[in-house]
C-alpha cells in the first residue's frame, strides 16, 4: 500500500474564514466549510474572497479545503451550482462534498469528490457503487459498529476510495438524509440546508391504548457524539478521516476540539511509528507541520449534552439527552444557602475558582434543566464557599435550595484563554549558513523535502571575537519567530570566523524564507479528481422511493443511467401526500425505555408479553407514530405533510415541475 493509504486525516469544520484559519493552527488537516450557497447548513455561507483567503492559509501547510455542496437541488438551481462549483475551484478548493447525483452528470471542475453523510452509506454494497462512480472518500453513517465499517473498507479500494467517519459533535438521530419531519412540518428541508431540529422536542409518548409511557420527555435527543476512545479501532476498521460536526459552532469549540483530536491523533501516529505489523503499518499525518497548544483541551467545556460513543461499539442504553437538550455542563458543587439576590455555592474542588460571567445550571424537581447566568462572583469568609449574585432574579429559580447539586456550563477564565493566541503550528526546516566565492548563501530544506536559498553578495572580513561571533550567527539565523518554520538544526559551514552584520544575516533569513514558502506554493497539488468505471456500474438496487431524495432530472438520468428503473422523486416535490416514514432511525424510543421484545426475551413471565406495537409522539398539535423494524432493528417516526406546507410550495413546484416514474415495484 501506499503511504497515503496510511495517513490520518483531522477534519475541522468551518462557519466563517476566522474559524477554519483557527482550526488549522491547531492542528486541522483539512477544513470543510459552505461557500456562497447550495450547503446543508443554510445559515453558514461564505464568499468566494473568503474562501480564497482560508485557502492559501491552509496549502501553506499542505491543508486541504472542503467545501460542502451538499444540499439536493431543483433543476433551476443546477447552472447556479455548477457554476459556483467552479468559483470556489478557481478561488483554491480542494474538494467539494456532494449529496445530489445530479451533479455528477454535469460539467465540474476536475476538483476531487466527496459523498456527503447525507447520502446514507450503510452497506458495502453502496460504498463500492460510490467509489465507482467517481468519489474518492465518502462519510459513513454514523450509526455504524466497528465489523460494519471494516466489512466496507474491505470492499474498498485503498487507492482509489477513503473512510470518513464522525468522531464528535451533536448527532442527527435520523439516518442522514432520511428524515422529512422538518419538511412535513414547516416546510423548511433537512435535505436544503434548513431543519428545523423537531428532535430536539419534548414529546408525550403514549401506547397503542393511549396510556402514557413518558410526558415531556426529549425522547429523540441524542447525547453527543465522542470517539475519543475509539479513535484506535476506528483505524484499525478502516477509517482515515475523522471528522469533527459544528459548522454553526464558534471559535472556542473549534479550537478544542481540534486540539483534543490533534493530541489524541498524534499520539497515536507515535504509538505506531515503528510498528512491524503489516496489518497495523505505521501512521501518518496528513498535512505538515506539528502544532503546540497554549492549553489543554478538554471536551467538557464546550457545549455538550453529554457523551455517547452512539453504535461503534454496538447498541447500549444510555445514547439519548432525554432530560433537556441543553447542555448540562460538569458538576461544580453543592447550594449551601439562598439570599434574596444571592445563592452560596460550595464546589467540590476546593482550588475551584468563580468568575463573574460564569454559566451554572441544575436539574429542578421535575427533572428540567434550570440555567443560572453569574453576575458577580465573590469569596466568603467560610472557607471554599462562593457568594454567586445571578443576573435573573432568584424567585424565577425554580427549588434552588440547599443541598442542590449544582453544574458550571460556561468557564469564562476558560473562554477568555481561548480567545487569546492559543496554539502555534510550524514546519520543520533544516538551515546551512555558507561561505560562497561572492559571500554567504543561506539553504532551508523542510521537512517534506522542499529547498531553497538566498544569497548575499559582500566583501568578508574576519570578526574580532570568533566565539561571540559563532554565538551572533546562531541567533540571528534562528529567528523564525514570525514564519511558519521553526529550525530542526542550523549547520555553519565557514573557513574562518566571518564577521556578517546582524541587519544582513536577517535580510537573508527572510529572503530564504520567503523563497522556500514560494517553493512550497508553486509545488502544491490539489488532489484529483477520481474518473468513473466505465461501463457505468449497476446501483445495487432497480427501484428508488422518495428516501434517495432525487429532486432534479439530472439526478434522474444519473439512477437510470446506472440500471435503476423505477425512481421516485424526492419527499420535497409533494408526490408522496399520503403517511410516510419522516425519519428512520437506529435509535428505538422502545429499546431506551427497556419496552424492546429483545430485552424480554429469555426473562421469566416477561417474554412474549412485550411486542414491537407502535407508540404515539405528541408535541402540543403535532402527532407522530412510531413503528418498529425490529429484523434491522430500526424505527421509523411516521407522518404527515401539513396542509399549510403544500399550500405554500404550490406556486414553487408549478415553477420548476418535475415528472419521475409513480409506479411502485412490486
Amino acid at each position: 500500500m501506499s503511504l497515503l493509504n496510511h495517513q490520518l486525516e483531522l477534519l475541522a469544520p468551518a462557519r466563517d474564514a476566522d474559524i477554519g484559519i483557527a482550526a488549522i493552527h491547531h492542528g486541522a488537516d483539512a477544513v470543510y466549510i459552505g461557500a456562497p450557497a447550495f450547503g446543508a447548513r443554510a445559515g453558514a455561507t461564505n464568499t468566494l474572497q473568503d474562501i480564497e483567503r482560508l485557502c492559501k492559509e491552509a496549502h501553506r501547510f499542505n491543508s486541504k479545503i472542503f467545501i460542502t455542496l451538499n444540499t439536493i437541488l431543483r433543476d433551476d438551481e443546477l447552472e447556479a451550482a455548477r457554476q459556483m462549483a467552479w468559483d470556489v475551484y478557481h478561488a483554491g478548493a480542494d474538494v467539494l462534498i456532494v449529496q445530489d447525483m445530479g451533479l455528477l452528470e454535469m460539467d465540474l471542475p476536475p476538483i476531487q469528490l466527496h459523498a456527503s453523510t447525507q447520502t446514507d452509506i450503510r452497506t458495502p454494497e453502496k460504498a463500492r457503487f460510490m467509489q465507482d462512480v467517481g468519489f474518492s472518500q465518502i462519510v459513513l453513517a454514523r450509526e455504524l459498529t466497528l465489523p460494519q465499517i471494516k466489512a466496507i473498507h474491505k470492499v474498498l479500494d485503498a487507492e482509489r476510495c477513503k473512510l470518513e467517519f464522525f468522531v464528535h459533535g451533536a448527532l442527527c438521530v435520523a439516518y442522514s438524509g432520511q428524515c422529512f419531519i422538518s419538511h412535513a412540518h414547516t416546510g423548511r428541508s433537512a435535505n436544503r440546508g434548513d431543519c428545523s431540529q423537531a428532535c430536539r422536542l419534548p414529546y408525550h409518548v403514549t401506547d397503542a391504548q393511549g396510556r402514557f409511557i413518558a410526558h415531556d420527555k426529549h425522547v429523540l435527543s441524542m447525547k453527543d457524539n465522542n470517539q475519543s476512545e475509539n479513535l484506535a479501532a476506528l483505524v484499525d476498521a478502516g477509517v482515515r478521516s475523522f471528522k469533527i460536526e459544528g459548522r454553526y459552532k464558534d471559535m472556542a469549540y473549534v479550537k478544542n476540539i481540534t486540539g483534543h483530536y490533534r493530541v489524541l491523533i498524534d499520539e497515536l501516529i507515535e504509538a505506531r511509528q515503528y510498528s512491524a505489523d503489516p496489518e497495523r503499518p505505521p501512521l501518518h499525518r496528513a498535512s505538515s507541520g506539528n502544532t503546540t497548544l497554549y492549553f489543554t483541551p478538554n471536551p467538557e467545556q464546550n457545549f455538550n449534552r453529554e457523551f455517547t460513543d452512539y453504535f461503534v461499539q454496538g447498541r447500549k442504553e444510555d445514547i439519548g439527552a432525554f432530560d433537556s437538550p441543553k447542555n448540562p455542563g460538569i458538576v461544580l458543587g453543592e447550594v449551601v444557602s439562598t439570599g434574596p439576590n444571592w445563592l452560596e455555592v460550595q464546589p467540590y474542588d476546593k482550588d475551584s475558582v468563580l468568575h463573574n460571567g460564569d454559566g451554572l445550571c441544575y436539574y429542578d424537581l421535575q427533572k428540567e434543566l434550570v440555567g443560572v447566568a453569574i453576575n458577580r462572583a465573590e469569596t466568603t469568609v467560610k472557607k471554599g464557599v462562593w457568594r454567586l449574585f445571578p443576573k435573573d432574579p432568584m424567585e424565577g429559580f425554580r427549588d434552588l435550595r440547599a443541598g442542590m447539586v449544582i453544574n458550571r456550563n460556561r468557564d469564562m477564565d476558560w473562554v477568555r484563554g481561548l480567545e487569546k493566541n492559543s496554539s502555534e503550528r510550524r514546519i520543520g526546516a533544516w538551515v546551512e549558513f555558507s561561505e560562497t566565492p561572492q559571500g554567504f548563501a543561506l539553504q532551508l530544506t523542510d521537512e517534506d523535502g522542499y529547498t531553497a536559498s538566498a544569497a548575499l553578495a559582500c566583501n568578508k572580513e574576519l570578526a574580532k571575537d570568533a566565539g561571540r561571533n559563532d554565538a551572533s550567527l546562531r541567533e540571528h539565523l534562528s529567528k523564525f519567530g514570525a514564519t511558519v518554520f521553526e529550525v530542526l538544526n542550523l549547520q555553519i559551514n565557514l573557513s574562518q570566523a566571518w564577521f556578517v552584520p546582524a541587519s544582513s544575516l536577517n535580510a537573508l533569513r527572510r529572503d530564504a524564507v520567503a523563497a522556500l514558502e514560494q517553493t512550497r506554493f508553486d509545488a502544491y497539488e490539489r488532489p484529483s479528481r477520481a474518473a468513473a468505471v466505465e461501463p457505468p456500474v449497476s446501483y445495487p438496487e432497480d427501484s428508488l422511493t422518495y428516501l434517495a431524495n432525487v429532486f432534479n432530472q439530472k439526478a434522474h438520468d444519473f439512477y437510470a443511467k446506472h440500471g435503476v428503473k423505477v425512481i421516485e422523486a424526492a419527499y420535497e416535490s409533494h408526490e408522496e401526500l399520503g403517511e410516510a416514514s419522516l425519519m428512520i432511525t437506529k435509535h428505538c424510543v422502545r429499546f431506551s425505555m427497556s419496552l424492546c421484545p429483545k430485552q424480554a426475551k429469555g426473562v421469566t413471565g416477561v417474554q412474549g408479553t412485550v411486542k414491537a406495537e407502535p407508540l404515539m409522539l405528541i408535541n402540543g398539535s403535532e402527532k407522530l407514530t412510531l413503528r418498529f423494524d425490529c429484523k434491522p432493528c430500526e424505527m421509523h417516526v411516521v407522518g404527515k405533510m401539513k396542509k399549510s406546507v403544500l399550500n405554500q410550495r404550490v406556486k414553487e413546484m408549478a415553477e420548476s415541475p418535475l415528472t419521475f416514474y409513480k409506479t411502485r415495484p412490486h
